[in-house]
Order: structure tokens, then C-alpha cells, then sequence
């Protein structure tokens, strides 16, 4: 995921230095590896963070398991996850929403665009989103904090288990 990002990093800046301007995720959704047709970097990193955030609570569950986070803590924990799930399933529904809408757009139109390259100029109009890259990553934020938050209020282990 490092490399994902530095290379991400990398590829956008050289677009901000020669065209003055970058479609945020459009260079990592856009490359494939290892070959051509096979798998996005998108795909690679929505695979890698919901596999790694498997790992971390299936070896982790015994530092939080117990009496570890209690009260208002977990309360506070609950409560943000919750929060953060829900401003991500908001935008997983409002980027798929949106890239619909522009691919029927387009169809009506009698053009089929490229998927891969459509964009919303959303929140900055300039600095646009890849429309595909923002929905996978915020997918990806929804299922891990929702993840997240059924660990927090199923019942606890205890660690003797």
C-alpha cells in the first residue's frame, strides 16, 4: 500500500507540474498490474486495506478484548465509528450515484463514455475526483468502519478464549 501511495504521489505531481492541474486518483485507477487488462492499483488497494484491517482485529482482538476499553471511552470509540461510517456510506451511495448519472449522460447523449475517466469537481472544482477511484476508497472506509463498529458493541471475548 506504501508503494501504492508513493507512486500515486509521484504520478500526480508530475501532472500538477505539467498541466497545472490533476484529477485526484485518476493515475492509481488508471494503471494496471501486472499487465495490461488485468487489475487496477484502485482494485489492488481496496483489496489490500479490507484484507489487512481482517488481520489486524483477527491478531489485535486481545489488546481491546475484555475490560481493556470501557465507559465513556468506548462510548467516544462507538460514537466516532458510527460517525465515520456513516459519512462513508454517503459518499460510497453519492459517488456511484453521481457516475451513473454521468454514464447515462453520456448515453443519452449517443456517446458511451469511459468509465475510467469520468470525474466531479467536488468539493474543490479544482481539484475533481475519479469518480470510480472515490467510490472504491469510500467502499472501502464504509466497510471497515462498520467493521469497526460491530466489533465495538457485539459481546466481548473474554481472554481466556
Amino acid at each position: 500500500m506504501l508503494s501504492s501511495l508513493v507512486f500515486g504521489v509521484y504520478v500526480t505531481m508530475i501532472e500538477w507540474i505539467e498541466n497545472g492541474t490533476y484529477v485526484m486518483g485518476e493515475a492509481i485507477h488508471n494503471t494496471t498490474i501486472p499487465f495490461e487488462n488485468f487489475a487496477r492499483v484502485t482494485t489492488w488497494i481496496f483489496f489490500s486495506t479490507i484484507i489487512g484491517w481482517y488481520c489486524v482485529t483477527r491478531i489485535g482482538w486481545k489488546r481491546t478484548a475484555g475490560d481493556k476499553i470501557i465507559g465513556t471511552k468506548m462510548a467516544l470509540l462507538q460514537l466516532m465509528l458510527l460517525g465515520f461510517s456513516i459519512i462513508s456510506l454517503y459518499e460510497v451511495l453519492y459517488n456511484f450515484t453521481v457516475l451513473n448519472a454521468q454514464m447515462t449522460a453520456g448515453i443519452i447523449d449517443g456517446i458511451v463514455p469511459d468509465i475510467d475517466k469520468l470525474s466531479v469537481a467536488y468539493p474543490d472544482p479544482d481539484r475533481p475526483w475519479n469518480l470510480v477511484f472515490a467510490t472504491k476508497i469510500f467502499l472501502a472506509s464504509f466497510i471497515i468502519t462498520a467493521h469497526g463498529f460491530y466489533l465495538s458493541v457485539k459481546p466481548r471475548k473474554s481472554l481466556d478464549e
